[in-house]
């Protein structure tokens, strides 16, 4: 029963978290962090709490649609939060918080979904997914800070300095940060391209092909980001529209055929 209970808890501390930045982004001081925070780790461990819960059972580990969903919404968001303790993030964490709030909503107003694995005879392929959704959370972490260096860069050519925008990082610091994140998750997600060639029997299968095909496009358009910006210094749109268009291709071979599997084929059927 109190597991029950965990989503809701995660969900009212994800929707505090989000109001207490949105109510002070232009207050002189700027939002409480003390508050936020507390209400964002009060958030994020119940969250983490009913997953482990909802994720490994006795039969085996459940990795459902919605499962999947908010296990990577709560690496983004522990990612995240983890960031902002160094790095003002402001811009970013009422929208990481928000998506997570939603998952919890999901978890609470949607019908629970079996969709159970087994890997304790796969430990191979358990390393292989772990790996690929750290690389997906970080290619999403790095396209959220390409949003923030082309807000932080529209205001300075505006010389906007109100309240709000005086606590955002230096626009320096922050792209140093996005490419560095990006290259880990580039360097990550290859591993997982080449891990899911070498050990996995059916990676040319037909139900997976396009998954691998996407995943591989998108490796590509990273690789080609992190080469210009170092050799010719891609920066600004093309890198916002790059980063955008490999994280789309990555979101739509991870996420794109089980959602059409298990929810609009399911709907149907």
């Amino acid at each position: 029963m109190l597991v029950e209970l965990l989503p809701g808890v995660a969900l009212v501390g994800y929707l505090l978290a989000t109001g207490m930045v949105l109510s002070r982004l232009v207050h002189p001081q700027g939002p409480n962090y003390k508050l936020m925070f507390s209400a964002a780790l009060l958030a994020i461990v119940c969250h983490m709490l009913f997953l482990a819960d909802s994720i490994f059972a006795d039969a085996g580990q459940n990795f459902s649609l919605l499962n999947v969903i908010s296990l990577v919404c709560w690496l983004i968001s522990t990612a995240i939060t983890i960031t902002a303790l160094r790095t003002p993030t402001v811009l970013l964490l009422p929208i990481v918080y928000g998506f997570s709030a939603l998952t919890q909503l999901a978890v609470l107003v949607l019908p629970a979904e079996v969709q159970m694995q087994h890997f304790e005879h796969s430990p191979i392929l358990l390393m292989h997914i772990i790996v690929a959704f750290v690389a997906y959370t970080l290619l999403i972490v790095a396209t959220l800070h390409s949003l923030q260096v082309h807000y932080i860069s529209k205001k300075l050519k505006q010389k906007d300095f109100m309240l709000g925008n005086q606590f955002l990082p230096p626009l320096l610091q922050v792209e140093r940060l996005q490419f560095r994140v990006l290259l880990l998750g580039t360097l990550l997600l290859g591993l997982t391209l080449f891990s899911g060639a070498a050990f996995t029997d059916n990676w040319l299968a037909a139900q997976n092909l396009h998954k691998n095909i996407l995943s591989s496009i998108a490796f590509l358009v990273f690789v080609l980001l992190l080469w210009g910006h170092a050799q010719l210094g891609w920066r600004g749109r093309l890198a916002i529209a790059l980063t955008f268009t490999g994280s789309i291709l990555l979101t739509l071979a991870y996420f794109g055929s089980r959602f059409v599997r298990e929810v609009v084929l399911d709907r149907l059927g």
